[in-house]
């Protein structure tokens, strides 16, 4: 059984021998120890960094005992609090506990009972953290499929898993979109020391500039028109968990800048903050571009790729391992047919065997719910398999003249011998194809196409396709 971490202590005391002397003994005694000689500057030593046990003296200057722990039961999570006085009074007493405090001790008091003391007030905390970490990891837990695999393939990708899981080690995870990249985040996280702890996951492709570095660093009350109050932002949300950065790549330049910084340091700095903010997270990260030319084009640092690929685990499409699709159609058979799911024909075996799958484990669970809401007599037969799949020769696949192109990132079309016109026509009308087929709604189609919203954007421009005809 591992050990508990060190407490960590705060001293608020304005007596400067006694806070010395304080602060020495508990290290002594094996705390993490910070000292503040008032109660604004305990209040500042607070937002820069956690504390599980507040010594608090109750005559301060500026902001006293008090009030500083009415504001520090305002904040979220706030460390227990422990009174020190040497004027008792009943009243105090009683007033301390109203407004939360732990436990209440008048001066002197010995070493030895204020070790006991912190150490049931930390122990106190730990199980409060625990148990609100609990609580948010079931509100958010999904229904997470296993990693259904018979290949050669994944079976390699697993054994990295359980061999980097355990580490601190940060994990590049790369492969086609749909291939299960999340998936394998969740097991890292799942299998290493930080299980206990949050996993925050962040899509960087999904939010504009403005809005991501706020939502990656949090932002302080008046930085910017509409913060009306301090938000946490994803990074501090995840401190002594995982941060899961997918579609790392799209990170815009500036923000490149200053995550390369915050996992250098563990410090930074919310939006309109000045003080910093430190942090202990492990970063797991995931794209689905080709690494070497995102750095050769100056799309992505090269300092920063070295930073968040301390271990990189390669993902490869599921048309690669044809022996895959069998068991994972018929698991995600049962996870979205309900207590009796239908079962699928030889035929539509057959056809699902065929086909080359750009869209990957993503499009093939899309298929299967299609097919399960059109089954009849709780059989799936090629009827109710989408037209796609049932012409497998203009499947998108990425093209082999196209080497520098990352896997998955752009939808390219490996035509017969017999297509016509150029690969870029192909390319043009598969996309053309996907769209009608959806309606026009872009956010399906890139998922049929097994590309990111935001590849399908740029070549609907290449292609002159951004308007319905």
């Amino acid at each position: 059984m591992s050990e508990q971490p060190q407490a960590r202590i705060l001293i608020a005391e304005d007596e400067a021998n006694l806070r010395l002397v304080l602060q020495k003994e508990l290290e002594r005694l094996g705390y993490r120890v910070q000292a503040a000689p008032d109660g604004e500057a305990a209040l500042r030593r607070l937002e820069e960094s956690n504390v599980d046990v507040l010594l608090c003296d109750i005559n301060m200057p500026r902001i006293d005992g008090m009030e500083l722990l009415r504001r520090v039961h305002e904040r979220p999570n706030p460390p227990e609090v422990i009174m020190l006085t040497g004027q008792a009074t009943v009243e105090t007493a009683v007033e301390a506990m109203k407004l939360g405090a732990y436990d209440y001790l008048t001066k002197p008091y010995r070493i030895t009972e204020l070790d006991v003391r912190v150490k049931q007030a930390a122990d106190k905390r730990r199980l409060r953290v625990d148990n609100l970490r609990l609580r948010e990891q079931l509100a958010r837990q999904s229904a997470l499929p296993e990693i259904i695999s018979v290949s050669e393939m994944m079976k390699e990708a697993i054994r990295l898993i359980e061999r980097v899981a355990p580490s601190e080690a940060s994990v590049l995870i790369s492969g086609e979109s749909g291939t299960g990249k999340e998936l394998v985040a969740h097991a890292i996280h799942r299998l290493s020391g930080r299980s206990d702890a949050s996993f925050v996951d962040l899509n960087c492709a999904a939010f504009q500039e403005s809005l991501l570095e706020s939502e990656l660093f949090g932002y302080e009350a008046g930085a910017f028109s509409g913060a009306k109050g301090r938000k946490l932002g994803l990074i501090e949300l995840a401190d002594g968990g995982t941060l899961f950065l997918d579609e790392v790549t799209e990170l815009p330049a500036q923000l490149q800048a200053k995550l390369l910084r915050a996992i250098e340091t563990r410090t930074f700095f919310r939006v309109g903050g000045v003080r910093k903010v430190e942090v202990n997270v492990r970063i797991v990260a995931a794209t689905n571009r080709n690494l070497e030319t995102v750095v050769n084009d100056g799309v992505f640092r090269s300092d920063l790729l070295y930073r968040i690929n301390g271990f990189q685990i390669s993902l490869a499409p599921l048309r690669e391992r044809p022996e895959d699709i069998e068991p994972l159609a018929r698991h995600l058979l049962k996870q979205v047919g309900g207590t009796s799911p239908p079962e699928l024909t030889q035929d539509a075996f057959d056809a699902l065997r065929n086909y080359s799958w750009p869209g990957n484990v993503r499009q093939l669970k899309n298929c299967i719910e299609r097919a399960v809401i059109l089954s009849n007599n709780g059989r799936v037969t090629i009827s109710e398999l989408p037209p796609e799949v049932l012409r497998p020769s203009v499947a998108v696949q990425p093209s082999a003249s196209s080497p520098a192109v990352a896997p998955g990132t752009e939808p390219a079309v490996a035509a017969n011998a017999s297509a016509p016109g150029s690969l870029r026509e192909v390319e043009r009308q598969q996309i053309l194809a996907a769209l009608e087929q959806t309606g026009w709604h872009r956010g399906k189609t890139a998922e049929i196409l097994g590309i990111s919203p935001s590849t399908l954007y740029r070549r609907l421009r290449d292609y002159d396709l951004e308007r319905r005809r």
